[in-house]
């Protein structure tokens, strides 16, 4: 037995995560719990100082489950890179978006990279979960950790596991959600098995870091064409005069052959937007056009217009024009019940009104204040009545959000989500997407 297994299989492991947002900290907990010593390592002083109190800054994470473990001494956090060379494992949790080209921007894994080649040592575990195109653990991590240095497989182990992470899901949790784990090489692998089966209740091994990368990329290319195809639907339906959320309802009834999706005004987060993009991108450089990846996101990214379309309808059916209409967004999270603003196609349909005309405000219970892509507005008070604005479009139906008053105090709703059906009988008002 390696030196590294036996202080993995005993706990005395030190694990530094790098990255401690949504993905870093609930492994960070998770650890924690699972009796390790672990230290958050992120470039941002605010997520530090305050982890370092035990203080949580994610609706998913609570500073209860934190502050023990930082009493303790077993939970640290840090802005120096350096502590990488008291580290038995390091695990990489650091954005990987997309750039102005809307290609991979791979430069944060990179910069964790060296930080990891500065700092490491003989028997240390790598393990890369920020999501990446297949090839990348592989072809940039794997080289800069070993070539005359470090022996793969021997002196330095090296893992992909994509991060399966929902914010806003109170079912499904890290320790709750099955793990995929590839190694480059099988001691690899055993390596990373013996460390997330002490984290994770259910380990799905792969033959390699490449497929470990292309699971994630299927799963969640899977839901942005299939997201494509609902709105298309949407757009379709609305041109015969037929009501789509109906249809695909009516489907769904289907007990076999058929899983529903929903339209919507855009995709948004970390994700869905994204990863297929990664998947594109380098089938390019294979000579292969990812033809379904590629519509489905010429679709998906053009229904925020679609939306500024139909607020513009809903708004001439009442002989208003958009251009001095007091317009009000309900909701700018990418979704239900989260803070989080990032890819949210309520940007896209701010810009998109304010460049009709409209004066622009947002309501969101989960996001006092928006400062993204130019925009800096304040919440509108919740609690405010829906009378005063020409228009209410509602973008994310967070549960907190009255629908019986939006109905009766609102002049006009246009509703992207199909969130008050339930409201009967449903007013001419109410457009749907």
């Amino acid at each position: 037995m390696t030196p590294l297994l036996a202080r993995l299989r005993t706990q005395s492991a030190h694990i530094v995560v790098v990255g401690i947002g949504y993905v870093g900290l609930p492994l960070v907990a998770e650890i924690a719990r699972a009796g390790f010593e672990v230290t958050g390592l992120d470039t941002d002083p605010r997520k530090v100082q305050l982890l370092g109190r035990g203080v949580s800054y994610l609706r998913d994470v609570s500073s209860e489950e934190l502050a023990p473990h930082v009493t303790s001494g077993r939970l640290r956090a840090s802005t120096d890179e350096t502590v990488i060379r008291e580290a038995d494992v390091v695990i990489v949790c650091v954005p990987t978006p997309l750039n102005k080209t809307r290609d991979p921007d791979m430069r944060y894994v990179m910069q964790a990279t060296e930080a990891i080649a500065r700092n490491q040592h003989a028997n240390m575990l790598v393990v890369l979960e920020s999501t990446t195109y297949p090839g990348a653990t592989r072809e940039l991590m794997a080289p800069r950790l070993t070539g005359s240095r470090f022996e793969l497989g021997r002196e330095i182990f090296i893992a992909f596991s994509p991060e399966r992470v929902d914010p806003g899901n109170d079912t499904f949790k890290t320790r709750n959600t099955p793990k995929v784990l590839g190694g480059a090489t099988p001691a690899c692998l055993e390596v990373a098995r013996t460390l997330y089966c002490q984290l994770i209740e259910e380990l799905v091994p792969v033959s390699s870091t490449d497929a470990a990368e292309m699971v994630k990329l299927l799963e969640n290319t899977f839901r942005a064409v299939n997201i494509g195809l609902v709105n298309e639907i949407a757009i379709i339906s609305r041109k015969l005069g037929i009501d789509p959320f109906e249809v695909i309802r009516a489907a769904a009834t289907k007990p076999f052959g058929f899983m529903p999706f929903f339209p919507g005004p855009g995709l948004g987060g970390h994700c869905i937007p994204i990863d297929p993009l990664y998947l594109s991108w380098k089938l390019r450089g294979l000579s292969y056009q990812a033809r379904f990846i590629e519509l489905a996101d010429s679709i998906n990214s053009k229904m925020p217009d679609y939306v500024v379309e139909r607020v513009t309808t809903a708004l001439n059916d009442r002989a208003k024009a958009v251009r001095g209409s007091k317009i009000l967004i309900y909701g700018v999270a990418y979704k239900r019940d989260v803070d989080d603003v990032r890819e949210s196609p309520a940007l896209a349909v701010i810009h998109g009104l304010r460049a009709r005309g409209a004066e622009v405000s947002y309501m969101d219970p989960h996001v006092p204040e928006l400062g993204e892509d130019g925009i800096e507005l304040a919440s509108v008070d919740p609690g405010q009545s829906f009378a005063g604005f020409d228009a209410v479009v509602l973008i994310t139906d967070h549960s907190k959000l009255d629908r019986a008053r939006l109905v009766r105090e609102a002049e006009l709703v246009v509703d992207t989500r199909d969130a008050l059906r339930d409201q009967s009988p449903l007013p001419d008002k109410v457009y749907g997407l």
